[in-house]
C-alpha cells in the first residue's frame, strides 16, 4: 500500500514561486513513476508533471507549465516535488501527488492507482 502526503502549498502573488513536496510511505522505487495532477474548481483534473525510470529519470510535463515547473525526486527521502516558479492565478487549484506502478506516462488521472489528499495553491493577481 502507497500513502501520499502532500505540503507546501499556500497563497502567492503572481510571479512567484512555490515548492509542493510529497511523502511517500511503502514501497515507491524505480517501478513506479510518480506524477502531479491538478483541479481548480469546476474543472477536470489535469496533469501537470510526471517523473519515470527508463534507462535514466525521464520528466513529462502539461503544456500549461512547461519551462516553468520542474518535477524531482529524491529517492532517499521517498519524497517527490515540484517546484512552481513565474506562477499565474490560473495556477489557482487543489495540486495532487500521484503514483504508478508503472515506468508509462499517463496523462489521464483515471489510470493512476494512488493519490494523496491534495494541497491548495492561490495565486493572487
Amino acid at each position: 500500500q502507497v500513502r501520499l502526503l502532500e505540503s507546501g502549498g499556500g497563497l502567492v502573488q503572481a510571479g512567484g514561486s512555490l515548492r509542493l513536496s510529497c511523502a511517500a510511505s511503502g514501497r515507491t522505487d524505480r517501478s513506479y513513476t510518480m506524477g502531479w495532477f491538478r483541479q481548480a474548481p469546476g474543472k477536470e483534473r489535469e496533469f501537470v508533471a510526471a517523473i519515470t525510470w527508463n534507462l535514466y529519470w525521464r520528466t513529462t510535463y502539461g503544456d500549461s507549465v512547461k519551462g516553468r515547473f520542474s518535477i524531482s525526486r529524491d529517492n532517499g527521502k521517498n519524497t517527490v516535488y515540484l517546484q512552481m516558479n513565474s506562477l499565474k492565478p490560473e495556477d489557482t487549484a487543489v495540486y495532487y501527488c500521484a503514483a504508478d506502478r508503472t515506468t508509462i506516462v499517463t496523462i489521464t488521472s483515471m489510470s493512476w492507482e494512488y493519490w494523496g489528499q491534495g494541497t491548495q495553491v492561490t495565486v493572487s493577481s
